[in-house]
């Protein structure tokens, strides 16, 4: 039984519980258009993922801005509990890790996967311009 099913959790449904916390945690709350984007699924599906998690209280939809038609996603209350669950282990692992490696290499390497991700991006981007910016908030 994998970890997302332990939880109660298809892959799915964590991918959208995924982006719609780190959207929270930048400050950029996702509307349910956006979210449809960022994870590659029709209108009509993210509607059924939305409600699905809204029911079992992964997300809440709100109408915070002044115009009421503009739906934003917020994690549930129970959210950053599931997700430490989740994701504890494996950043101890990645801690235990990284700790025998400098401080300054670690910066150097994580410069190389951005410049590294950089440059997909811009190929996928000349390849496909209608699709939207995978690293966009």
């Amino acid at each position: 039984m994998s970890d997302t099913s332990r939880l109660g959790l298809h892959s799915t449904d964590a991918t959208a519980v995924l982006e719609i916390a780190a959207a929270e945690e930048r400050g950029t709350l996702l509307s349910p258009a956006r979210l449809s984007e960022r994870i590659s699924l029709s209108t009509g599906a993210t509607t059924a993922l939305l409600n699905r998690l809204e029911a079992a209280g992964h997300i809440t939809r709100t109408r915070e801005h002044s115009d009421r038609r503009i739906v934003t996603l917020r994690g549930g209350p129970h959210i950053q509990e599931r997700a430490d669950e989740f994701f504890g282990p494996l950043a101890g692992r990645l801690d235990a890790t990284m700790s025998p490696y400098p401080p300054q290499l670690l910066e150097r390497f994580e410069q190389f996967m951005t410049d590294l991700n950089a440059t997909m991006d811009a190929h996928l981007a000349e390849r496909n311009p209608a699709a939207p910016h995978p690293s966009a908030p």
